[in-house]
C-alpha cells in the first residue's frame, strides 16, 4: 500500500519510516514551524491539525497521517498571505514572548469551539509556555489587541510589537535547529551512571560496528585544558574545574563518551554498545556533610583561588561584619532566627540546549568554523572555544538564532564544547541537541540554598542586627557558584538599613546535577529566607509588616552596605521603592477579593520586596552600530540575543526615537559574532541598560551625522535641519533619505557611527509583591483569590512587553513556590526528568497579576530606563509564604507549599494541645 497525504495542501507521498512520528515527518520536509519541546506529549509546541482537530504530533504516528489533511502553522494563513484570523489576534495582543510555544497554542486556538473557548483551562491543558504567565495569551485569544501603530519619533514608552512577531505567528521565525545542512551528522552522548567514578576503560569496538557510526570520542580524545561552562566577561569569577570530556565522573547524567553518526537512531544505539569500566568512589550529596571532615574530595587538585578550598569541598566563600552583631542582637527587644531551604529548579526553556556546528568558505583563509547555538552569550562562547580549541577568533563565528527561552541556563557552553570537538576530527556538520530528560540531569539548575537568618529589633520596630550563614549547593561542578553565592547576599541585605550586619556565605561542591545561573542569580532564594523573616519579626513585636519595612527600608541618596562587600560602581540612580511598598497599601485598601472565598477556607495576605543591580558587576560590555541604507531605512547591528527578553524591540524603539524615524523602517542585526566588535550577553538584565544604551550612543551619534552632511548637502544652517521618517528637512525642503545616502555614497562619506557601554557605573531597580489567597482546611488546596505586583523599571520603554516580563517572572517564580521542584534519589539521580513529573505552571495555575509601575526616570540607564527582567522573580515566594502564615499561622520554611505537605501541617496543629 502507498502512503499518501497533504500537508499544508500540498500532496506528500513520501513513507515515513517505521515508527516515525508525526513531528519528525513534517520537520524533516521543511515544516520548521513543529517545535520539539517534550517528545511526550507534554507541552503541545509540536501541535498540528489533523483534519481540523490539534493533535500532538510528537506522540501521533506519521502513518496514521495517510489518506488524511495535516496542517501546521505555517498552512494557518490564506493564500494570499493574509493572516489566519487567530494570527492576527496573537499579533494584535503580542500574545508571546520567546515564541517557542506560539505555534502550539495558534494550532489549539484556531480549533477551540463556544464550548472550549468557555472553558481555557481545560482548553489549554496541553499547551505550556515559560515566559509569558498566560495572561497575554488568554488575551490574544480573545481578541484584545495591545499593540499600537508606530509614530515618527515617538516610539520610547509605546506598546509597539516586537519586529520577529509576523514571522513568529507565521513559523517561518528561524530557531536553533530550523535550518537543513547537507551533510549533517547527529551526536549523543553516553552519560554516567555514578555519581562519583574514575573511568578505567572504555571500549569503542562494538559501538564503531554500528551502521552509519563515524567517531566514538572519549576522554582520551578531549584536551586536557580545564575551563568553565558558565560565561562571564572575566573567566577568572568562575573555576575552572570541567574538561569537555573527564576520566572522572562526578554525578550521575554526566558525559563519559559522545557518538556520531548519521543519524540520531544509530548514534544513540552506538551509546548503548559502548562498554565502560569504572572505579565506583565515595561520594557525598549534602553540602553541610561535603564540607566535614573526611568527606570524599570532588576536585582534589584544585580549583585554586583565594576564595577557595578544594579540599573541604568549598568552591567559594564570603565572610564579613559590618559592625557588632553580638552587641545589635543585645540591644533588641526581640530576636527571631530561622532556616529556610529553597529547592532545586529548572529552567525549562522549551527550547532545549543544543548546536549546529558547520563550515563555511572564508576566501583565501579556507574554511571558517560556525557554531550555531541556542546560548544568550555567542560572543563569549566563541571566546571559550577558541582558547580551549587554539583557534584565531577570525576562524570561529558563532551565532544565535532565535533561542527558545533562556532564564539563565544558556549563559553556559554545554553542548559548544563538545560537538566543535567532534566536527573539527571528522570534517562535518555536527549537531547535538538535547532531550527534554538531558535537561534535567545534563544541564543546569538554580541553586539549592539554606539560609538561616537571625534578626534583632527594637520594641519601635528599628532593626538593630542582621546575620546571614547561607550554604548553596553548586553540584558537582563550579559553573556560577562563587558569582551566585556573592550576588545571593548583596542587595538581599544592602536594601535594609541595619547598624549591624554579618554574612557567612559558603558554595558547596557536592556529587549532584551542577547548579548554574537562574533568574534572579541567588538573590530570589535568599530573598525568600529575608523577607519571610522581616514579616515574622514585625508580628513578633506587633507592627504591621508593611510599616516595619517601610521604616528600615533605605531611602534615596543612602549607602547600600553589605559585609559580603562594597560595590562602588552601585547607586541609587532613581529610587521608586516608596511607590512600590504604595502600591502594596492601595491593595489592601481596596481589596474585596475575600468575598470570592469558598466558605470555611482561610483567607490570608502578604508581600514582600526585593531590590536588585540593573546590571553584574565587574563590567558588561556592548558594542553596536547604526547605518543608512540605500533605500533609506536603517541597519542596526548588536551583539545581544533575543530569547523572548524583547531587547530587539526596546532597542528598535531607542534608535527609532534618536533618528526622528518609525521601527518599521530600522532592520537588527543581532546575536552573531560577525555583527559587531563585542558583546559580553544577554544575562545580568543587562539588555536594556547596557546594550540599549550602545544602542543609543550610536544612534545619537548618527543623528548628528546625518543631521551635519544634510546641513552641508542642502547647505543649510545645522540648527534648521531635522531628521524625519523618510526624509531630512532642511529650511522647508524636504531631503529624502535616499537622496542623501546617494550623495554620501559619491562623496565616499559612510553614513554609519558606532556606540559602546561598559555597564558601569550601575543602579538598583525594586519590586513588591502582594497576595491574597485562600486555604482549604480540609485538603490543603490553596487558590490565590489576588495577585499585584509593584515594578520600578525607570522609564518603561515599551509598558506591553515590561509588563508581560513581569507577568512572566511572577508566573515562573509561583510554579516554584507552589509545585516545581527537581528531585534526586539517594545516589544523586534525577528523578524528575520529565514535565509530567516535573509540574510546570499551566494556565489554569496562573492568576492574571496586576502590575503597577513607579514613575520614575533613572540618571543612568538609557532614556531613564531600568531592567525588569529578573527581578519580578524574587519577591513572590516570600510574599505567598507571608501571605500563607497569615491564613493558617503557620511559617512554611521549605518550598515548594505542597497541598498535602500544608494539610499535614494544619492536621498537626489541630492535634496540638
Amino acid at each position: 500500500m502507498s502512503f499518501a497525504t497533504h500537508v499544508n495542501g500540498r500532496p506528500t507521498d513520501a513513507e515515513p519510516r517505521p515508527g516515525q512520528c508525526l513531528r519528525t515527518y513534517l520537520r524533516e520536509r521543511g515544516w520548521f514551524g513543529v517545535k520539539k519541546g517534550c517528545d511526550a506529549g507534554d507541552c503541545g509546541a509540536c501541535t498540528v491539525q489533523v483534519d481540523g482537530s490539534p493533535v500532538h504530533s510528537c506522540l501521533y504516528p506519521a502513518a496514521r497521517a495517510d489518506g488524511r489533511s495535516v496542517t501546521t502553522v505555517e498552512g494557518l494563513a490564506g493564500p494570499d498571505g493574509e493572516l489566519h484570523p487567530v494570527q492576527q489576534r496573537f499579533l494584535d495582543a503580542q500574545g508571546f514572548q520567546c515564541g517557542f510555544c506560539t505555534a502550539g497554542f495558534l494550532m489549539t486556538a484556531g480549533a477551540l469551539d463556544e464550548d472550549q473557548l468557555a472553558d481555557l483551562p481545560r482548553a489549554l491543558k496541553g499547551n505550556l509556555c515559560r515566559c509569558t504567565g498566560y495572561r497575554a495569551i488568554e488575551d490574544a485569544i480573545r481578541g484584545v489587541r495591545h499593540t499600537e501603530e508606530p509614530d515618527p519619533g515617538h516610539a520610547v514608552g509605546r506598546n509597539l510589537g516586537a519586529p520577529a512577531g509576523p514571522q513568529v505567528v507565521t513559523g517561518t521565525a528561524r530557531y536553533t535547529f530550523d535550518l537543513d545542512v547537507p551533510g549533517l551528522l547527529h551526536m549523543k552522548l553516553l552519560r554516567s551512571p555514578h555519581p562519583h567514578a574514575r573511568i578505567l576503560a572504555v571500549d569503542t569496538t562494538a559501538a564503531l560496528r554500528v551502521p552509519g557510526v563515524h567517531a566514538v570520542l572519549t576522554h582520551r580524545d578531549a584536551p586536557e585544558r580545564l575551563y568553565s561552562s558558565a560565561r562571564h566577561e572575566h573567566p577568572t569569577e568562575d573555576p575552572d574545574d570541567t574538561r569537555v570530556l573527564d576520566d572522572v565522573v562526578r554525578f550521575v547524567g554526566q558525559r563519559v563518551a559522545a557518538v556520531v553518526a548519521d543519524s540520531e537512531a544509530a548514534a544513540e544505539e552506538g551509546c548503548r554498545r559502548i562498554v565502560v569500566e569504572y572505579q565506583q568512589l565515595p561520594y557525598v550529596l549534602d553540602p553541610e556533610e561535603a564540607m566535614a571532615p573526611g568527606a570524599p574530595v570532588l576536585h582534589p587538585k584544585g580549583p585554586q583561588s583565594r576564595i577557595a578550598r578544594p579540599e573541604s569541598n568549598v568552591c567559594g566563600e564570603v565572610h564579613g561584619e559590618l559592625g557588632s552583631v553580638e552587641q545589635g542582637f543585645a540591644e533588641a527587644d526581640v530576636v527571631y532566627e530561622e532556616t529556610f531551604r529553597t529547592q532545586r529548579v529548572q529552567h525549562a526553556s522549551l527550547e532545549t540546549h543544543g548546536c549546529v556546528v558547520y563550515f563555511e568558505e572564508s576566501g583565501d583563509d579556507g574554511d571558517r568554523l560556525v557554531v550555531r547555538s541556542s546560548t544568550q552569550v555567542p560572543f563569549l562562547t566563541r571566546r571559550a572555544l577558541c582558547a580551549l580549541y587554539d583557534l584565531p577568533e577570525e576562524k570561529v563565528r558563532v551565532v544565535a538564532g532565535r533561542v527558545g527561552g533562556g532564564f539563565g541556563g544558556k549563559q553556559e557552553m554545554l553542548t559548544e564544547d563538545i560537538a566543535v570537538l567532534a566536527a573539527l576530527r571528522l570534517r562535518r556538520p555536527v549537531k547535538l541537541e538535547f532531550t527534554r530528560a538531558e535537561q534535567f540531569h545534563g544541564a543546569t539548575t538554580r541553586h539549592p540554598f539554606t539560609v538561616t537568618v537571625k534578626a534583632g529589633a527594637k520594641a519601635d520596630g528599628t532593626l538593630t542586627a542582621l546575620q546571614f550563614r547561607v550554604v548553596a549547593n553548586t553540584g558537582a561542578y563550579g559553573n556560577h557558584g562563587p558569582a551566585v553565592m556573592f550576588h545571593s547576599v548583596g542587595e538581599s541585605m544592602g536594601v535594609y538599613r541595619v547598624p549591624h550586619k554579618k554574612v557567612d556565605a559558603y558554595s558547596v561542591y557536592t556529587n549532584a546535577v551542577p547548579a548554574g545561573a537562574f533568574r534572579g542569580y541567588g538573590l530570589g532564594q535568599v530573598t525568600f529566607a529575608v523577607e519571610s523573616a522581616m514579616d515574622e519579626l514585625a508580628r513578633r513585636l506587633g507592627v504591621d509588616p508593611l510599616e516595619f519595612r517601610e521604616r528600615n527600608v533605605i531611602g534615596p541618596g543612602e549607602p547600600m552596605h553589605s559585609p559580603g562587600g562594597e560595590e562602588e560602581d552601585l547607586h541609587i540612580a532613581s529610587y521608586g521603592l516608596d511607590q512600590c511598598l504604595q502600591v502594596v497599601r492601595d491593595a489592601l485598601a481596596d481589596d474585596r477579593s475575600s468575598e470570592d472565598a469558598p466558605e470555611g477556607w482561610l483567607v490570608g495576605q502578604g508581600f514582600a520586596m526585593a531590590m536588585i543591580a540593573t546590571g553584574p558587576p565587574g563590567g558588561h560590555f556592548a558594542d553596536a552600530t547604526v547605518s543608512l541604507l540605500a533605500d533609506g531605512g536603517y541597519d542596526l547591528a548588536v551583539g545581544t540575543a533575543e530569547f523572548g527578553n524583547g531587547t530587539t524591540t526596546v532597542h528598535r524603539q531607542i534608535a527609532a526615537g534618536a533618528l526622528g524615524t518609525t521601527v518599521d523602517r530600522i532592520t537588527v542585526r543581532q546575536s552573531d559574532t560577525d555583527v559587531v566588535r563585542h558583546d559580553t550577553g544577554a544575562f545580568g538584565s543587562a539588555g536594556t541598560v547596557v546594550a540599549g544604551k550602545a544602542v543609543l550612543r550610536a544612534a545619537d551619534a548618527l543623528a548628528e551625522r546625518l543631521t551635519a552632511f544634510a546641513a552641508d548637502h542642502a547647505r543649510s544652517p545645522r540648527a534648521l535641519v531635522r531628521l524625519g521618517a523618510e526624509t531630512v528637512e532642511c529650511e522647508g525642503r524636504s531631503i529624502p533619505l535616499k537622496e542623501l545616502h546617494e550623495a554620501a555614497r559619491e562623496r565616499g562619506v559612510e553614513l554609519s557611527a558606532a556606540g559602546h557601554w561598559g555597564g558601569s557605573p550601575r543602579s538598583v531597580a525594586f519590586n513588591s509583591q502582594w497576595f491574597r489567597i485562600a486555604v482549604d482546611p480540609d485538603t490543603g488546596e490553596i487558590r490565590i483569590l489576588r495577585s499585584v505586583h509593584g515594578a520600578d523599571a525607570g522609564r518603561v520603554m515599551n509598558p506591553m512587553q515590561c509588563r508581560g516580563q513581569v507577568e512572566g517572572g511572577v508566573a515562573q517564580a509561583l510554579g516554584a513556590t507552589l509545585f516545581e521542584r527537581v528531585l534526586l534519589d539517594e545516589r544523586g539521580e534525577v528523578t524528575t526528568a520529565a514535565f509530567r513529573r516535573y509540574r510546570l505552571p499551566a494556565y489554569a495555575d496562573v492568576p492574571r497579576t496586576e502590575v503597577h509601575f513607579s514613575a520614575t526616570s533613572d540618571a543612568i540607564g538609557p532614556l531613564g530606563a531600568k531592567s525588569m527582567s529578573e527581578s519580578p522573580f524574587n519577591p513572590v515566594a516570600p510574599a505567598f509564604a507571608n501571605a500563607l502564615r497569615d491564613a493558617t499561622g503557620i511559617r512554611f520554611t521549605d518550598p515548594p507549599f505542597l497541598r498535602d505537605q500544608v494539610w499535614q501541617a494544619l492536621a498537626e496543629r489541630r492535634r496540638l494541645p
